[in-house]
């Protein structure tokens, strides 16, 4: 074939459609590499942005799951958790807990500024036991608290050496020990305790009154008789006064008192009956309590800190009498012991009755002098059990 001549005119139609394609292409690839370019450009800027925002705002966190609810009620609930109200936080812990004496110390002081409640308060009773082993006249306390739940409150302190599972508590002493401490008579070792089980009634802010007892003590009223006189008094209940003899001023030269002169010092039961202001003020007291614990040996602190106490900072409102029947009469460390079983009936007649005395309560004179005594021993449960709903009234 002859070959076609580039200079002739059918040539040109030719070449300028070869030109104008291999033009249509390149414009193609180019779109196409454009178009590439750009996409991976805008993947990686995306990438790298949400991904950095993402690690910023919630690193190494999976996914929350949505919120959870309660098939079969009207209301839904989410998983958040519940409202902790005034009632949780003022709730008591366990009468054995865990705290040492000074946090407890510091968790008792704790006390509202503002007087009012703002909550209907129904004011308890604390009966505060402090024995050497169990609450051996446990059955005739609990004829005495039966009925009356909701309006007192207890707590035992024993001695730790105590075996607690070789006796069987009765429902109302049933978990009410609190965390103790060894005591011996005569020492310092006692007002420590004493403290302790204020500090642990004190947790309860329903305890208005607070009564100090031992494992030889007894009711002599039913619970509403003794209930009304403690609530309804306007005045504490400290044995104060003062004695020149030799249990009295003689043993203010046993230790050394700074702050505290014998003109001031003063000797009293025990046995108290307080109301709360004065409870705080016992647990809190970091100046008197103190000079008292530098003692050592057999001071007899239970019978001259509180009356020494009470005297200096707040006797105008105190009665500067015990509600708490003991017979010194016999002389001697120790009080009569109750256990002529033949007397009984007679005993607790002439105890209600304050044989025959009067006392003053709220500006007036009373008949009701004693609302508990001691000492009973265990082996004086039976009769006290047989007279308690005659005598006592304890049914009613």
């Amino acid at each position: 074939m002859k070959a076609q001549d580039p200079k002739s005119p059918s040539f040109f139609p030719i070449s300028f459609n070869l030109q104008s394609h291999l033009l249509n292409y390149l414009s193609y690839f180019l779109l196409f590499v454009f178009g590439l370019t750009l996409g991976v450009v805008l993947s990686n800027l995306k990438d790298l942005s949400f991904g950095s925002l993402q690690f910023a705002q919630i690193p190494f966190s999976p996914v929350s799951p949505p919120p959870t609810y309660v098939v079969g009620t009207n209301t839904s609930v989410s998983s958040s958790p519940p409202r902790i109200g005034l009632k949780d936080y003022l709730k008591p812990p366990k009468a054995f807990h865990d705290m040492n004496n000074t946090e407890l110390l510091w968790r008792a002081s704790m006390t509202p500024r503002i007087p009012e409640y703002p909550f209907p308060l129904v004011p308890k009773v604390a009966f505060m036991f402090l024995t050497r082993g169990p609450v051996v006249l446990a059955p005739l306390w609990e004829k005495f608290f039966a009925g009356h739940h909701g309006l007192y409150s207890i707590y035992v302190h024993s001695s730790p050496s105590y075996n607690h599972s070789s006796y069987t508590e009765t429902p109302v002493f049933r978990g009410r020990r609190i965390p103790s401490q060894e005591v011996e008579w005569g020492t310092v070792s006692l007002i420590e305790a004493e403290r302790l089980l204020l500090a642990n009634a004190l947790l309860d802010i329903s305890n208005q009154r607070f009564v100090l007892l031992s494992d030889a003590c007894i009711p002599l009223y039913n619970f509403s008789t003794v209930y009304s006189y403690l609530i309804n008094s306007t005045q504490t209940f400290v044995e104060v006064y003062d004695n020149p003899n030799g249990d009295g001023r003689r043993r203010y030269g046993l230790s050394d008192y700074p702050g505290i002169t014998i003109d001031q010092w003063r000797k009293g039961s025990q046995w108290f009956q307080a109301d709360r202001d004065l409870a705080l003020e016992f647990v809190s007291d970091r100046k008197y309590f103190p000079v008292f614990m530098k003692c050592k040996g057999y001071c007899f602190s239970d019978e001259h800190y509180l009356p020494t106490f009470v005297s200096m900072k707040f006797g105008a409102k105190n009665a500067n009498r015990t509600l708490t029947w003991v017979d010194w009469e016999k002389g001697g460390p120790h009080p009569t012991e109750y256990a002529t079983k033949n007397r009984t009936a007679e005993l607790l007649s002439g105890l209600r009755n304050g044989f025959g005395r009067k006392c003053e309560y709220n500006g007036r004179s009373r008949d009701v002098c004693f609302l508990f005594a001691r000492k009973f021993p265990p082996t004086a449960l039976d009769n006290l059990l047989k007279f308690a709903p005659e005598i006592m009234h304890f049914n009613t």
